[in-house]
C-alpha cells in the first residue's frame, strides 16, 4: 500500500515536470514564431557598417527597417525564396527617403542610401550640387562634422544641408572638390526604378557609379530608428567598451 502511494507520488512529479518542460518549450516556440514574423514582416534590424551615409548615419549605429512601409518583394523574405514576382502592397518611396535595399548586381548585399531619384526624374551632379529635373537643389553650409572612427580624417569636414522642393532637409558631406561624383552626366530614372546616393557626397558607392538604379523590387525597407550606436570602432560583443563609447545622444533617435 505505502509503495503504491510513493509509486504514484513519483508518477505525479515526472507527469509535472514533463508538463513543466513542454510549456517552456511552447513558449520558446512561440517567441521564435513571433521574431521571425516581427522581422519578416514588419521591422528588421540593420547595422551601419561603413560611412557613406555619413553625418545622418555613423558606423555603429543599430537601427530598425520599417518592411512595410513600401510593401514586401522576394527580398523582404528570410533567404530571399523566389515565390512571386514584383511587390505586393507596394507603396512607392518618397524623395528623401533612406531605405535598404538589396544591391542590383549582387542581391545578397544589403545596401543603405538617400532615394534622390523617382521614376521619370532626371538627376545630375554638377560642381557638387545635386540637381533634380533641372532645378538645383538647396544647399547651404551647415557646419563641420567629425567622425569618432575609422572615418576620422583628421580634420573637420564641411557639412552641407541639403532642402528638397518637399520640404524634406537632410546634412551632406562634401570632404573635397572635384571628385569624380561631383560631375556626373544626367540620368533618366526608368519607371519601376530609383536613384541612390549617400549623404558622404565623396565616399558613396551609389547610383552614381555601380549601383545603378536600383528596381523596386530590391527595396526592403525605409530606415526609421536608431535603437543603438557604439562610437570608436567598437565591436557589439565588447561591451566592456559600452561606458566610454555609447552615443547616449543617438539612441531613439528617428531617421531623417
Amino acid at each position: 500500500m505505502f509503495a503504491d502511494k510513493e509509486k504514484s507520488r513519483v508518477a505525479e512529479k515526472s507527469d509535472k515536470a514533463g508538463g513543466g518542460l513542454w510549456e517552456n518549450v511552447k513558449v520558446i516556440v512561440q517567441a521564435l514564431l513571433l521574431a521571425v514574423v516581427i522581422r519578416t514582416i514588419l521591422f528588421q534590424p540593420f547595422t551601419i557598417p561603413s560611412g557613406s551615409m555619413m553625418p545622418t548615419l555613423l558606423v555603429g549605429d543599430y537601427l530598425f527597417v520599417n518592411k512595410f512601409s513600401y510593401g514586401y518583394s522576394r527580398y523582404s523574405l528570410p533567404f530571399s525564396p523566389n515565390l512571386f514576382s514584383g511587390r505586393i502592397f507596394a507603396s512607392e518611396p518618397d524623395r528623401g527617403d533612406i531605405a535598404v535595399f538589396r544591391f542590383p548586381p549582387n542581391p545578397d548585399i544589403d545596401y543603405i542610401k538617400r532615394v534622390v531619384g523617382l521614376p521619370g526624374d532626371r538627376v545630375q551632379m554638377r560642381d557638387g550640387e545635386l540637381y533634380i529635373n533641372g532645378e538645383v537643389v538647396k544647399r547651404e553650409a551647415d557646419g563641420l562634422f567629425r567622425a569618432d572612427d575609422q572615418y576620422d580624417t583628421g580634420e573637420p569636414i564641411p557639412i552641407f544641408r541639403e532642402t528638397l522642393d518637399t520640404g524634406v532637409s537632410y546634412d551632406t558631406l562634401d570632404t573635397r572638390p572635384g571628385t569624380i561624383g561631383d560631375n556626373t552626366r544626367e540620368f533618366l530614372v526608368p519607371e519601376g526604378h530609383y536613384f541612390m546616393m549617400g549623404d558622404n557626397r565623396d565616399n558613396s558607392a551609389d547610383s552614381r557609379f555601380d549601383v545603378g538604379f536600383v528596381p523596386a523590387e530590391n527595396l526592403i525597407g525605409r530606415a526609421s530608428l536608431i535603437f543603438f550606436s557604439l562610437g570608436n570602432d567598437t565591436a557589439f560583443r565588447e561591451i566592456w567598451k559600452w561606458p566610454t563609447n555609447l552615443r547616449w545622444d543617438r539612441l531613439f533617435k528617428v531617421v531623417e
